[in-house]
């Protein structure tokens, strides 16, 4: 909000002598104020008006110097004394208006500019105050001409670019607002605020690299500017520097204690990185300074849905719903919580949100997703598929996949991986009994198995570890890449794997006997996971193709899994990985890798789960058969399922979509209810 810095006023005493005085001590005071030395200011001007109550420059520098110490009502009833004492002072209404802004009063404020406009219509500073006000009413399209009108009358307005481009940010209008922005650093090329608001505009426009640019010169130009603190940490966060995110969220918080949103996006970094309870501390903080901030309500949810606590996840996503109830995100996240009866109040408004002109596809694909779920929750088959036809359609346009790639590199495995190989390399690597491996497809019952040992005293459910994965990695930028080092390796790089991935997990779970590592996909390492770490154990998970296929193509993953959007492409993945799977039993050691059946584990548990525990090398606890009672992360699509007792429902669940299925069903080849042992 722009101020009208208040004139030096005609004496209105008669005293010549104490007029002086005055004089001089209003210049004393409004220099102090112009340094900063508010209180001191302020303890001058109320001298003066101790002698002089009608000085109205003491009024209106009071008013300003109150306003800027956060003293709103006093600052108000200053600059209404200076009114009723001078009531045609242009910047007494500008500034009086302001104050009502920041009272949350907009639509006073905006008369009381129009008082201001009326005395003097070419006051720049006003037309800018009462577009800054019409922007906090989302009247956006009158704050544009208001800004305009402000700029028209001073081409060199910085402030007025820099808003007029918020609010043509706030119409969508992203490239428009990043010209406005570029006009404001023509006229003012530090404009720290105008800098940040060029990096939130190539950030919604997805230029990741162009807002870090941004956002680090608004920060040269202002070390101290809280908002581009929180906004750079998102960047962060979305390029997977999570630890870079934090520190940037915290150093917003430090600046600014009650920053809602910095609270709320330091919640999703502390989730990211698995400290679910902090991210629960951050997203209530965020909802006690700003209740109504839909996005706190919806990563709370997350994370208590993680911690099991899944009545409370389910009424955080209901809230962020009712506050944001176009947002498709939030509805899919209450879908997967509250299943929908048959007369639900959300079908129609989620039937409402479709549009299939829509720009906003990431909302769009949410929403099919939703109501395939919503009408499998009914019964309703057919239009529970149609819908997600659509949404993973949809969603296949979006991401990159190479399926000649991806096929091949399975193909590559098994070329590389021979028995030979497997045998030559042997004796190698670290024989520590700490890891366990469970793999399979996705939606194939990893998680199931992983919370039944990790119910074990004896066992520590990490979840899905990257960790293997980005070691190999690692290894193989130093020369060939994977498969293909597997070749070469020697006994000292297959021990600097182990090495580094058996310190990554101690360093998770320093005294547990074993660490579970259920990423699924490891299941491409599988042979190599045996030379690093021969004392490893691996649990391969199998379910029924179609339902394991039926699943994936069930549910929006958070991370990418990028063959999984379209029938075809996932019938063929299915195979190659069933193809990998089964040359790893050729080529592996007896007592190596255990395989269990899904459908076994959910017929006969305890049979099941002793065979893993054994497998495992523990001895049996009986707490493996109440596994829906641990208490512990889990922070995958099955976070629900696995807090309950087995249930059936799941078996067969591909049969009624029978005749929509054939693009997979074709893919897969002719199917059986159940694949071979």
């Amino acid at each position: 909000m722009s101020l009208t810095e208040p004139a030096t006023p005609a004496a209105t005493s008669t005293d010549a002598g104490r007029g002086d005085a005055v004089a001089r001590a209003y210049a004393v005071a409004a220099g102090l104020q112009r340094q900063g030395r508010l209180p001191e200011a302020e303890q001058i001007y109320r001298s003066i008006l101790a002698v002089e109550p009608d000085h109205v420059g003491s009024l209106l520098g009071m008013g300003t110097a109150l306003r800027a110490l956060g003293r709103l009502d006093e600052a108000l009833a200053q600059y209404r004394i200076a009114i009723a004492i001078r009531p045609d002072d242009a910047g007494a209404h500008n500034n009086l208006a302001g104050v009502l802004v920041m009272l949350g009063r907009p639509e006073e404020a905006i008369a009381s500019f129009g008082r201001s406009l009326a005395i003097r219509p070419d006051f720049a500073e006003a037309h800018f105050n009462v577009g800054s006000a019409l922007a906090a009413l989302d009247r956006h399209d009158e704050a544009i001409a208001r800004y305009e009108q402000a700029i028209a009358i001073r081409p060199h307005f910085a402030a007025a670019y820099n808003n007029l481009g918020n609010a043509l940010a706030k119409l969508g209008r992203l490239e428009e607002a990043i010209a406005r922005y570029q006009r404001a650093l023509a006229v003012a090329p530090d404009h720290a605020e105008a800098l940040c608001n060029l990096g939130n505009a190539h950030q919604a426009l997805g230029r990741w690299d162009e807002a870090i640019t941004y956002y680090e010169k608004a920060l040269a130009a202002r070390p101290d500017l809280a908002e581009a603190h929180n906004s750079l940490g998102s960047v962060l966060q979305k390029l997977g520097r999570i630890d870079e995110a934090v520190a940037h969220h915290e150093r917003a918080l430090a600046l600014m204690p009650a920053h809602a949103e910095a609270h709320n996006n330091l919640g999703n970094a502390c989730h990211a990185l698995g400290r679910t309870g902090d991210a629960v501390v951050h997203y209530e903080r965020a909802i006690s300074l700003r209740p109504d901030l839909a996005e706190a309500h919806y990563g709370r949810g997350t994370s208590l849905e993680v911690l099991g606590r899944l009545a409370e996840a389910g009424g955080a996503f209901a809230r962020a719903v009712e506050l944001a109830p176009t947002k498709a995100d939030f509805h899919l996240a209450l879908a997967h919580a509250k299943p929908f009866a048959g007369a639900d109040p959300r079908f129609p408004a989620l039937e409402a949100l479709l549009d299939p002109q829509s720009p906003d596809r990431d909302q769009q694909i949410a929403l099919h997703f939703t109501l395939g779920k919503a009408y499998a929750d009914i019964d309703q088959p057919e239009r529970s598929f149609r819908h997600l036809l659509e949404g993973n359609a949809l969603k296949r346009e979006l991401v990159a996949y190479d399926e000649a790639a991806t096929l091949g590199l399975f193909e590559r495995i098994r070329s590389t991986f021979t028995g030979e190989l497997m045998q030559d390399k042997s004796g190698g690597g670290d024989p520590s009994p700490l890891p366990v491996f469970v793999v399979g497809m996705p939606r194939s019952g990893t998680t199931l198995v992983e919370q039944i040992l990790a119910s074990h005293s004896g066992m520590f459910g990490a979840g899905e570890l990257e960790t293997f994965g980005d070691a190999v990695a690692r290894l193989g930028a130093e020369g060939a890449r994977f498969p293909e080092m597997a070749s070469s390796m020697s006994d000292d790089a297959l021990c600097r794997l182990a090495s580094c991935y058996l310190g990554a997990v101690r360093a998770i779970a320093p005294r547990a006997e074993r660490v579970i590592d259920k990423l699924p996909l490891n299941f491409s390492f599988v042979g190599l996971i045996h030379l690093a770490l021969p004392g490893a154990r691996i649990i391969h998970v199998r379910r029924d193709p179609v339902d394991t296929c039926l699943s994936c193509f069930s549910i929006l993953f958070g991370g990418e899994q990028p063959y999984a959007y379209d029938l075809g492409e996932l019938g063929r993945y299915y195979r190659a990985y069933d193809a990998l799977m089964a040359h790893w039993r050729r080529v592996m050691p007896p007592g190596v890798m255990l395989e269990v059946q899904y459908e076994d584990v959910v017929e006969d548990l305890e049979a099941q789960a002793r065979r893993m525990v054994a497998h495992c090398g523990l001895a049996w606890e009986a707490a493996c058969l109440a596994f829906h009672e641990t208490q512990r992360p889990v922070r995958t699509a099955s976070v629900a399922q696995v807090r309950q007792p087995i249930f059936r429902t799941s078996i067969g669940r591909w049969r009624p979509y029978r005749e929509l299925l054939q693009p997979l069903l074709t893919s897969l080849g002719k199917p059986s209810d159940r694949p071979p042992p």
